[in-house]
């Protein structure tokens, strides 16, 4: 195959920030077709990103012929529907997270890709770095031994979007790289901080990449949930404690908000194994390996770029189609991780114990 022909369904920020610049950038791709719900900003993405079509819904953009695969960046109350109806056509799919608002629609999904034997991804930049490829090395190797607990502490700077904000008021002097300059387009202000269009707060929007990076580095499945949210005044989770048993019986404790304050942020990993530790910082790109013998292996930190690679997961939905790499992040990633996403909520909501299905 030459060129992998590919429709953006839900041009919005995320899917003008990353999606189509690294499918514009790519010797392989072509943009097939951009979908957003107003006309003339349809137009104007097709035109500014050279799409050949420019579409007002998914129904229009799945009509057309010539598409090899599909990128669901859509909000996630319609991630579902969109995907469905992508792999139904027959199309390779990359889905932004959180996959969908359920376990079973994300088991759905993943069930209807393997039927008909098609290329399914979830987008997650974290699973591209060259830290997360060594650790996983090191975790499914058996290198550290059995691995009995993990910690993590994941938080962001995204309070504003659960407040409705402006894009002016989200990041105020914060040198995150979000705000190193305005976006080609603002997401909607009800993108997060509705529930009935974003599912939750930070569970939903922060967490899922926890939940997914913890089946990337130990390739197990959630059993055991127990949680606890406080929505800071807001109509959804801003602050999240998670604890966590996995089939294997590896204890997980999971911290994550989206009030911490504009000087930092954390996605702190830590993995104790019984020959071994791992110790990663991924927003600052350090990684650590400790082993019984007290040797400390530290690797070089990653680049500025190499810490959050946003373009890597619509590259490898290129590559792979093409039959030039193996899947980076399937989407089964993403199906643990909303099997861990909907036990939270549950025990959230009501103070037991959840047992995953």
């Amino acid at each position: 195959m030459s060129e992998v022909r590919v429709g953006v369904i839900g041009a919005g920020w995320w899917g003008c920030e990353a999606h189509l610049p690294a499918l514009r950038e790519h010797p392989h791709a072509r943009i097939s077709a951009v979908q957003t719900l107003d006309r003339k900003k349809a137009n104007q993405i097709a035109a500014d990103f050279g799409a050949v079509h420019a579409c007002t819904t998914c129904e229009e953009l799945l009509a057309i012929n010539e598409l090899d695969a599909v990128i669901v960046s859509s909000t996630p109350n319609v991630h579902f529907a969109q995907a469905k109806a992508a792999l139904q056509r027959g199309l390779h799919v990359l889905i932004e997270k959180p996959m969908t608002f359920t376990a079973d629609e994300a088991a759905e999904l993943v069930s209807i890709a393997k039927q008909r034997e098609l290329h399914f991804l979830i987008s997650a930049p974290w699973h591209y770095t060259a830290h997360g490829t060594s650790a996983r090395g090191l975790v499914q190797s058996g290198a550290l031994g059995q691995v009995k607990m993990i910690s993590v502490l994941m938080t962001n700077f995204t309070q504003g979007f659960y407040r409705g904000l402006p894009w002016n008021q989200l990041f105020a002097g914060s040198e995150a790289f979000e705000n190193a300059a305005p976006p080609y387009q603002a997401p909607g202000q009800s993108s997060y901080s509705d529930a009935a269009v974003a599912g939750g707060g930070q569970v939903y929007c922060q967490v899922s990449h926890v939940a997914a990076y913890l089946g990337f580095l130990t390739g197990r499945q959630p059993a055991e949930v127990f949680a606890r949210f406080d929505n800071a005044g807001t109509d959804v989770d801003v602050h999240d404690i998670l604890n966590i048993k996995l089939d294997d019986g590896t204890l997980v404790a999971v911290a994550s908000t989206g009030a911490t304050m504009l000087t930092d942020r954390n996605f702190e990993v830590r993995l104790y194994g019984s020959q071994g530790m791992l110790f990663m910082e991924l927003w600052k790109g350090k990684m650590e390996a400790h082993d019984s013998q007290g040797n400390v292996k530290r690797l070089p930190n990653l680049a500025e770029a190499e810490i959050y690679p946003m373009s890597a997961p619509t590259n490898n939905l290129v590559d792979v189609v093409r039959g030039d790499a193996p899947n980076g992040s399937p989407a089964e990633l993403g199906l643990s991780a909303m099997r861990m996403i909907e036990a939270a909520c549950r025990s959230a909501a009501t103070g037991a114990n959840v047992i995953c299905e």
